[in-house]
């Protein structure tokens, strides 16, 4: 029998099957990150949860050439840098708050203005609107993909009395969340204080805020009924309406086969029914935890959304759409929805 040469042995080994399978199935190892308390595919924060499950459903359906490693409460880099980072492919995914980004890029404060965004309907018919295919080429030049779009309503966590009607906030330090919810705020007479959700409690423990708007789902998972004594919910109309997609670097997402996309995007459209239903859930859940706790827990009515719908349109919709021609054309493409 002849000897076979090293250079025969692998030559086989080069050109069998189940060589050329295993190159094909190599895995990628993607990063997710967010800000949001960590927990199981099961329990905990939802946002925390269709991460954990997109996860699971994109290894599955590409036979696990694609897996992940989620990273929450900030635990891989702080909030603040993650937009930045995807741009620059050095780091995956994220699902962040799209407004935080607005100092890079002031297109996207659109995601959190105040009163255009009135209901769920109203945000969920973005994606396939004018708006939304326009955003979403904006972000793409970014560097941005777009794989989840999710919206919240948010209510407002107070150390005192409820803010309910602008003129309640008055003389009151209150956290927005954007740019354009400040300028609403500061129209109504409060001053404005700005940081993550994830550092709303330290300040409200401290009494560098007395108040904070967030999303319904933050009110709960950061504990702020702790340190709160009033809440004003989102339950029956807000005038605060969250854009908080899961986003992921393009650079990282043309580097994939055609096949690896699809299933990421496919994956990623099926889970904002659960994203909606989730957040839904959480602006009913959300009075419970704060009536448990003893805090007064108040409603908006629709005059009320309106009060606010008003000085946003005098303030932060003028200021934005003064933005850039980008802005005042995205502002434009969102109002036909009204």
């Amino acid at each position: 029998m002849p000897v076979m040469t090293r250079r025969a042995i692998l030559g086989a080994i080069a050109s069998s099957p189940l060589w050329i399978n295993a190159a094909w199935a190599q895995t990628t190892k993607l990063k997710i990150s967010h800000q949001f308390p960590g927990g199981t595919i099961n329990e905990g924060d939802f946002r925390d949860r269709l991460c954990r499950m997109f996860a699971a459903e994109v290894d599955k359906r590409s036979k696990g050439s694609l897996k992940f490693d989620i990273y929450p409460g900030s635990s891989l880099m702080k909030t603040n840098a993650q937009f930045s980072a995807m741009r620059k492919g050095a780091l995956d995914l994220s699902l962040v708050p799209l407004s935080y980004a607005g100092g890079e890029m002031p297109e996207v404060n659109i995601g959190l203005m105040p009163g255009l965004v009135p209901s769920y309907d109203v945000g969920y018919a973005w994606k396939n609107a004018e708006v939304g295919k326009e955003l979403n080429r904006l972000l793409l030049d970014k560097g941005i993909v777009v794989v989840s779009w999710i919206w919240q309503a948010g209510g407002v966590a107070s150390r005192s009395k409820p803010i309910i009607d602008p003129e309640d906030a008055k003389g009151m330090k209150v956290r927005g969340g954007s740019r354009e919810m400040d300028l609403i705020l500061k129209a109504a007479g409060a001053a404005v204080v700005t940081l993550p959700s994830n550092e709303i409690y330290a300040g409200m423990q401290t009494s560098a805020m007395d108040a904070a708007l967030t999303s319904s789902t933050s009110l709960i998972s950061f504990r702020l009924e702790e340190v709160s004594k009033a809440l004003t919910t989102g339950r029956g109309g807000a005038y605060w309406f969250m854009f908080e997609p899961l986003m992921m670097s393009k650079a990282v997402f043309d580097r994939l086969s055609k096949e690896q996309q699809a299933t990421i995007m496919a994956v990623g459209g099926e889970l904002e029914t659960f994203a909606r239903k989730s957040a839904q859930e959480d602006d009913a859940a959300v009075a419970a935890v704060y009536q448990k706790a003893g805090a007064k827990v108040v409603d908006l009515t629709p005059a009320t959304v309106k009060k606010w719908q008003a000085i946003a349109r005098e303030t932060a919709w003028k200021d934005y759409a003064a933005k850039n021609a980008n802005c005042a054309k995205l502002l434009s493409l969102a109002e036909k929805l009204l």
